[in-house]
């Protein structure tokens, strides 16, 4: 009896467990779609949603309202206008843009107007900007801080600027700012497999398999893909690479609208974890 009354209690305290975590999870993906509505969007970024799927792409990356977040190269903050909101009363962001002291003309204006935007509004107001350029031993944000550090279609610019190695600062980088446990989010153009004999390195596109290899090597454990951001229309094989299609429209003499019925680029979504022992 005893024994048959234990395992009804186990029992009964995993379903409790269970019942107690959907609760949760149904309130953190409420919240991400408030955050995603939030007065900071603009229109032209919201007309995108149907592209980067938002909401399901950082639920899958484990982002909640109390995450500490590294956003990677925001740019002129796409996702920033969710995250900002989403994290604005429980969590952290960190936004590594270019650094301050860039050589770059195309950096110090895309900073410039990233701490004009910072400065909009005051859900910007926890913004932490920090810098990021794929070098070794660059601090995205403090080491051991954070949950999840993101980053959106940026892996085939730091090949392009310096290979392998230059990914691979990138990524022991983001390991060292992550505490144990933490998850890097990756969403980048998907180069298939089977174009992998073509010129496809400054096509914008990037093989998933070296993207994996990659993040092991720099002590990643690869969790799981997600088809979130897939697009079969897309061949990844186009006049002038990723950018001929939209946003960008790099189209020449081409109909345009040829690029619009395809829509934006297929996107391996790709979820890595650090592992808890180190």
């Amino acid at each position: 009896m005893k024994t048959t009354t234990l395992l009804s209690v186990v029992a009964l305290l995993g379903l409790t467990a269970s019942l107690c975590t959907v609760p949760r999870a149904l309130a953190a993906n409420e919240e991400l779609e408030q955050a995603a509505t939030h007065h900071v969007r603009t229109e032209q970024n919201k007309a995108r949603d149907q592209y980067r799927n938002p909401v399901a792409t950082l639920a899958f990356f484990d982002v909640t309202p109390h995450s500490s977040v590294v956003e990677i190269s925001p740019g002129a903050g796409w996702y920033t206008e969710i995250l900002a909101p989403l994290l604005a009363a429980h969590g952290n962001l960190y936004a590594a843009h270019f650094p301050a002291d860039t050589t770059s003309e195309y950096g110090q204006r895309a900073r410039a107007n990233f701490v004009t935007k910072l400065a909009s509004d005051p859900i910007y107001r926890k913004v932490q900007l920090t810098a990021f350029a794929p070098l070794a031993g660059v601090e995205v944000a403090p080491a051991g801080s954070a949950d999840v550090v993101l980053t959106f279609r940026n892996l085939h610019n730091w090949y392009m600027a310096g290979g392998e190695e230059a990914m691979l600062h990138a990524f022991n980088n983001f390991y060292t700012a992550l505490k144990p446990g933490g998850v890097l989010g990756v969403v980048e153009h998907r180069l298939p497999e089977s174009r992998l004999d073509t010129n496809w390195t400054r096509s914008g596109y990037f093989p998933q398999s070296l993207a994996v290899k990659i993040a092991e090597q720099a002590g990643f454990v690869f969790e799981a893909s997600s088809e979130i951001n897939a697009n079969p229309k897309d061949t990844a094989d186009h006049p002038n690479g990723v950018w001929t299609l939209p946003p960008s429209l790099r189209v020449g003499d081409a109909d345009p609208e040829i690029y619009k019925a395809i829509g934006e680029s297929d996107r391996m979504t790709l979820k890595f974890r650090k592992p808890l022992a180190q």
